[in-house]
């Protein structure tokens, strides 16, 4: 649980505000009655209370004042007019932004003097509960509100703690990666069916193989080296794939997708 059973406010519930809400219910963080949540969209928010029998708000002042940590996730392009509404509705509570690209600076000066503010990074596997998500707190945030973000975000997958100036890789990396991964595994699938599986054979197939390689990577503690080593016998086939990834420069093409992106989210930054 949360210490204190602090109660949580959700502002904007899309995909990645009910896969919160989903995981911190999974988790047992708290039950379904310290959930608050606003939305534009009333036929989202009726099916969330129905579904989950969280408490709806009628606006998002409401989900405020209700609320001990703030979970805004609404798009970025929405936050300054978020933030100009709540305003005098926040006084000590954690406000937590799931936005993408905007600053923690943004909430400090739209926000009272002193405002709590922990901005994260999650990435699209929330759906499955299996996010990879990046925690960095403000000036004001103090331990006990940023172990109440993490734990959050580990009740939908893994978290780390970065500052802030790091989560441009982090969107290169993570925020990105899924696109990657999701390509690698259709590759894979193609070459079982060219070998002659049918394609929902060898989608299962590659699905698999990619989620049980990343369990083992987090799982035992051991180098990504060993562990192809433990694949790859003399002269036998896995050795045989291997060469031709290196010939054909996979490796190299992932770390410059990687790079790529953050770049790209650099960009985007300096637009806002």
């Amino acid at each position: 649980m949360i210490k204190n059973s602090k109660k949580i406010g959700f502002i904007g519930t899309g995909k990645m505000g009910e896969s919160l809400i989903k995981g911190i219910l999974h988790a047992k963080l708290i039950t379904p009655d310290m959930i608050f949540a606003s939305d534009a969209d009333t036929a989202k928010l009726k099916s969330l209370e129905k579904t989950f029998r969280i408490n709806t708000c009628g606006n998002n002042c409401d989900a405020v004042q209700n609320s001990d940590i703030i979970i805004i996730a609404v798009k970025p392009q929405i936050v300054p007019k978020v933030l100009e509404e709540i305003r005098d509705s926040v006084k000590k509570q954690l406000i937590i932004s799931i936005a993408a690209g905007v600053p923690i600076e943004t909430y400090e000066n739209a926000l009272i003097k002193g405002a709590k503010v922990v901005r994260v990074m999650p990435n699209i596997a929330a759906t499955v509960l299996e996010a990879a998500s990046a925690v960095c707190s403000g000036s004001a945030v103090a331990e006990e509100d940023e172990a109440a973000a993490i734990g959050i975000f580990n009740s939908i997958g893994k978290t780390v703690v970065l500052p802030e100036h790091l989560l441009d890789a982090v969107t290169g990396l993570s925020g990105s990666g899924p696109a990657y991964i999701f390509l690698i595994i259709e590759a894979l699938a193609d070459g079982g069916v060219f070998e002659g599986l049918d394609r929902k054979t060898a989608k299962t197939l590659a699905a698999q193989t990619v989620m049980g390689a990343a369990k083992m990577v987090l799982e035992d503690g051991v180098h990504t080296g060993e562990l192809r080593d433990m694949v790859t016998s003399p002269g036998g086939t896995t050795i045989r794939g291997i060469r031709v990834l290196e010939d054909r420069g996979v490796r190299i093409a992932m770390m410059d997708a990687v790079i790529e992106a953050c770049e790209r989210s650099k960009e985007l930054g300096r637009k806002k």
